[in-house]
């Protein structure tokens, strides 16, 4: 590959913005200054944009294998790397679930072929398969997942001595969710009594409530710090949870820590009667102060990584009642510009967005030469145009199920161009797909 020299970008790295020039040899950051200048390079004037370092979102389900007719490794691939995220790190709950380090194998080589960004894959835990989790690689898979409340198949894990089993025993990152789910089944039931079969969406929050969640998520939190287990709590929604979690210590030096999703940060239960299904999630989105909370504990680092939990659907199943229609949605290609225009309303600083989005998962993770933009590391690198508004149809939808919770959305920012370890992957609507993504690498002692 010829050297690509990207010049007059607004750099936004390691707490700062600055004035750069930034050029890439092969799949890496050769050189950052200003007035670089290589006559054999490719240049790419970014005239004022934001440059920033791609995403890394630590928690996907892309649905492949078993579920393509959702969504597909290489469709929901693209859609990131066209909004920005350059890294994903997938859920276990496909069809087989991922429970042996065979079919986890399998879906890295799906990926190899497939992948536009780059990519890992989380082991699944059972009630039944902690010996083969235990043989999981730290330095080749994200981590562990464990799911402590409902999920597909055979991945709800309540047994309790697979539990403190798992906790005490792994030596990676354990990500969990966390729902109590006795305390949603009675929900469920007493929902059920009132309303029968129709069931309001509305009533999301308070069947999967806040008390499911902090039962099942300060339990967890309980077994981490009684094993000294490194937990990452997923999708925190609702403010009595954020105490759980400390600021103050180093990302680098906390043993549990917790994430935020876009759709917890951007919508509330006022927006169930006009979205229904489509703001369906596990857990729920719920009230006004929940969100208020949980964007305050981004801010002031109780909670340490913004992700999407994109989880598609076909639109033929989210238009079913309540007790039917599966949770989830597609948030990739639109999780950036939703931050950004957080940015522009003056509600969050650019430098937090990358902070939370970039560098936190490389660190949290350990994950080997990504996430910032350094000389010597990959590079993946996005710019945005945030004097380029657009609005969000079926038609400019890259998810293969084809609808967005954000239709109809006017976005102030564009992102133009996506650099995947080096390669030009998309650009203003194009996509060069000539190379694919690279398996993440973990730096873990």
């Amino acid at each position: 590959m010829k050297p690509i020299l990207i010049k007059n970008a607004r750099l936004v790295n390691e707490g700062k913005i600055v004035e750069s020039d930034v050029l890439i040899s092969g799949q890496f950051i050769h050189k950052i200054g200003r007035d670089i200048s290589i006559e054999t390079a490719i240049v790419i004037d970014a005239n004022g944009k934001f440059l920033i370092p791609g995403a890394i979102d630590d928690q996907v389900h892309f649905r492949e294998p078993g579920l393509t007719h959702k969504a597909e490794i290489y469709t929901e691939s693209k859609a990131a790397v066209a909004g920005g995220i350059t890294s994903f790190m997938e859920m276990p709950n496909t069809i087989p679930n991922t429970l042996t380090q065979e079919l986890l194998e399998n879906k890295y080589q799906i990926a190899t072929r497939n992948s536009l960004a780059n990519y890992s894959f989380y082991m699944g835990v059972s009630n039944n398969n902690l010996e083969e989790v235990l043989k999981t690689d730290k330095n080749n898979v994200c981590g562990i997942k464990v799911f402590m409340g409902s999920s597909t198949g055979n991945m709800l894990v309540d047994d309790e001595s697979t539990i403190e089993n798992l906790f005490s025993r792994a030596e990676m990152l354990v990500a969990a969710h966390c729902e109590d789910e006795s305390t949603i089944k009675a929900n469920i039931e007493k929902y059920k009594e009132k309303y029968g079969e129709d069931i309001p969406f509305n009533m999301h929050p308070q069947i999967r409530s806040d008390e499911a969640c902090y039962i099942s998520s300060s339990r967890a939190v309980s077994l981490a710090k009684k094993h000294g287990t490194k937990f990452h709590v997923l999708h925190i929604s609702t403010e009595i949870e954020t105490g759980l979690f400390d600021n103050s210590i180093a990302l680098k030096d906390k043993k549990v820590t917790a994430e935020a999703c876009i759709h917890h940060l951007w919508f509330s239960d006022e927006d169930y009667d006009e979205k229904g299904s489509f703001i369906k999630w596990n857990p729920a989105v719920k009230k006004p102060n929940d969100r208020t909370a949980v964007l305050k504990a981004v801010l002031d680092d109780r909670i340490d990584v913004i992700a999407t939990d994109h989880a598609p659907h076909t639109l033929s199943e989210k238009q079913n009642k309540y007790l039917t229609a599966p949770s989830g949605g597609p948030l990739v290609q639109h999780a950036i510009p939703a931050m950004m225009e957080f940015y522009l309303d003056g509600k969050i600083s650019i430098e937090k967005i990358v902070e939370k989005m970039s560098h936190n998962p490389a660190i949290l993770f350990e994950i080997e030469k990504r996430g910032y933009i350094r000389e010597g590391y990959y590079a993946d690198l996005v710019l945005i145009d945030i004097n380029d508004p657009w609005t969000v149809t079926k038609e400019n939808i890259y998810y293969k199920c084809g609808w967005s919770p954000f239709e109809n959305q006017r976005f102030r920012s564009t992102i133009t161009d996506t650099f995947v370890s080096g390669h030009h992957a998309y650009h203003a609507g194009e996509f060069d797909e000539s190379l694919k993504g690279k398996r993440l690498m973990f730096d873990r002692k």
